[in-house]
């Protein structure tokens, strides 16, 4: 078997580097980047499919090299044990003198002609009739073609042309009617001969003179044991062996055996077979692992899509989407995903329904004083009453459009926190802007605004947070300018500023009467406003309620207190009320 050897070429010296920043890279994506169950599940079902045709495919490989080397060895000691008992059955010739023609004519007068050095070589000869059957015997239980050369190549004996006496030799011709192969066989046997043929030559019948046209022929003719493999016109491979034939030394011919055509592929198609046999039992369990795995994945999937299109459709007041949040998979997570997202969703819609039947609700009350009015104006006889009446309008118009500006407010208020990207904001420089602003303005009241800092131990030295620099700047207004509303005359709004380890916090304080306990759950409430010093439609109570939403936009927390001081005789009371907001650092 002849074999080569093909050098590599040369690495260029960036390869490596190449490859090690790719091995790092893939090891670092590995690390931080874990697999979930769902994609180890794919992954491995993929990965044993791969596996088993690969597997299949190398077995397969393994299989005919073995198969060939095994048959090369056994033709190599089949050869030298039939090559021995040709050798010994040979026989010295010592009755006959051989005597060139040519070389009597040349003879001179005088001149004798006799073998060299005075001694005629002994010679062994393979004679044909006591070789065929020797030959015929060891061959013929192994199926093999065996071949026996001269020295010069010539064809001495051939197995197939063996027969004991008696025997009948028969060769099928073919029928001078047989149609020949059409255009799909022949183009079926190309494909066979490409398929199995490779790297390895075509085998071909070499005439009775032209026995050292065969490579291995020729080697053994020297001395050197020889193989080759080979494939047929039919891609079937073809094993073949030569074995010098000597005897002192003396090589006396050459010995060919070559197996059948078809025989090592017939057992590899046999081997084919139980490949084939395995691969259809493993097609089935993968199959049904794959239907497995498809219900796995493919019906929780669709209920969630059924239960989403029930959703964008509402057939129900509420539609349940599935819950597969048990899965530690995608499946478990998409669920959960989408049942929050529901639940949203309906809590979007709710709040604004309710929004809308509060706004309705919150219309309705001057547009219903409005209208009694203008349609009382043209019945008042005196001045009085239609200046009485005029300020009723004139009031019930202001009202409605706070009452409109606060409602455009709010409706886009999400909107637009959603929109804008949150930004570093300093708050001590955003309160001190307020807080200049609220004492520059409404100075008529008497009620002063002071503002005061303070870092909690170990809280960081600036007071920097991520959030809407205008819309916090709109909480701090709106909480005092109702603290102002509520401190009495003289008295002062103190605003103060905690940095806290995550986060900051805004308190603000007044002197006013406090808020009534039953009222401390409903102030954040839309539209809801508890103002008995003050005439009736004078606030929108929206403010507090656009100050929550834009807190929680934020991530932090609103709510308020009373402040409580303790009389000489022992006796709580309020002393105003607080306002506290928290707001985180991120």
């Amino acid at each position: 078997m002849t074999v080569e050897t093909n050098e590599a070429p040369l690495e260029r010296p960036s390869e490596p580097a190449g490859i090690l920043a790719t091995v790092r890279r893939v090891r670092r994506f590995v690390a931080f980047k874990g697999f979930s169950s769902l994609t180890r599940r794919i992954v491995l079902l993929n990965l044993a499919g791969l596996c088993a045709l690969v597997s299949g495919i190398l077995y397969l490989s393994e299989f005919r090299s073995g198969l060939i080397d095994a048959r090369i060895q056994s033709l190599l000691v089949q050869g030298e044990i039939i090559a021995a008992a040709i050798a010994s059955s040979a026989q010295v010739e010592t009755n006959a003198i051989t005597l060139d023609p040519d070389r009597l004519l040349e003879l001179q007068a005088g001149e004798s002609y006799g073998p060299e050095d005075g001694f005629a070589p002994l010679e062994f000869p393979i004679n044909p009739e006591r070789v065929a059957p020797v030959l015929r015997r060891l061959v013929g239980p192994t199926r093999t073609r065996a071949r026996i050369y001269d020295r010069e190549g010539q064809l001495l004996l051939d197995s197939r042309s063996l027969y004991s006496r008696g025997e009948i030799l028969r060769f099928d011709l073919p029928s001078p009617n047989e149609p020949k192969p059409g255009f799909l066989e022949r183009a079926w046997l190309g494909v066979q001969l490409w398929l199995g043929r490779g790297d390895l030559p075509l085998y071909r019948e070499m005439g009775p003179q032209a026995g050292k046209n065969y490579p291995e022929v020729a080697s053994a003719a020297l001395g050197t044991k020889a193989s080759e493999v080979r494939v047929d016109e039919r891609g079937q491979v073809v094993v073949s062996v030569a074995v010098p034939i000597q005897r002192f030394r003396a090589i006396l011919g050459v010995l060919l055996l070559s197996t059948q055509s078809g025989e090592i592929d017939a057992a590899v198609k046999a081997e084919r077979f139980v490949i084939v046999r395995v691969f259809l039992v493993a097609a089935a369990v993968m199959v049904l692992l794959s239907v497995l795995l498809a219900g796995t994945i493919a019906d929780p999937v669709r209920k969630l899509a059924a239960a989403a299109e029930r959703v964008r459709r509402r057939i129900k007041t509420r539609v349940e989407i599935p819950d597969f949040t048990a899965r530690a998979d995608e499946i478990g997570h998409l669920s959960g995903a989408l049942r929050d997202m529901t639940s949203a969703l309906y809590n979007r819609i709710e709040a604004i329904e309710s929004f809308a039947a509060d706004v309705a609700h919150e219309l309705k009350n001057p547009l219903t004083s409005l209208r009694s009015a203008v349609e009382t104006l043209p019945l008042a006889k005196t001045d009085s009453s239609r200046s009485r009446l005029l300020e009723v309008i004139q009031h019930d118009v202001k009202r409605l459009d706070r009452l409109i500006s606060d409602i455009s407010d709010a409706s886009r208020l999400d909107a637009e926190l959603q929109r804008q990207e949150a930004v570093t904001v300093d708050l001590k420089q955003l309160l001190e802007m307020v807080v200049g602003l609220a004492q520059d303005v409404r100075k008529d009241d008497g009620v002063s605004v002071s503002l005061a800092f303070d870092r909690a131990a170990g809280a960081p030295q600036d007071y920097n947070i991520a959030g809407h620099s205008s819309r916090l700047g709109q909480v701090v207004d709106n909480l005092v300018s109702n603290a102002r509303s509520f401190s009495p005359q003289g008295g002062s709004v103190r605003v103060t500023c905690r940095r806290l380890k995550d986060g900051a916090e805004i308190m603000v304080d007044d002197d006013g009467p406090g808020i009534r306990p039953d009222a401390l759950s409903r102030i954040f409430e839309r539209f809801y406003t508890d103002r008995p010093h003050q005439g009736f439609g004078q606030n929108s109570g929206l403010g507090l309620s656009i100050s929550r939403q834009i807190v929680e936009a934020h991530g932090g927390r609103i709510w308020a207190e009373n402040r409580t001081a303790t009389d000489p005789d022992g006796t709580p009371h309020v002393t105003g009320a607080r306002f506290v907001v928290r707001l985180p650092t991120g």
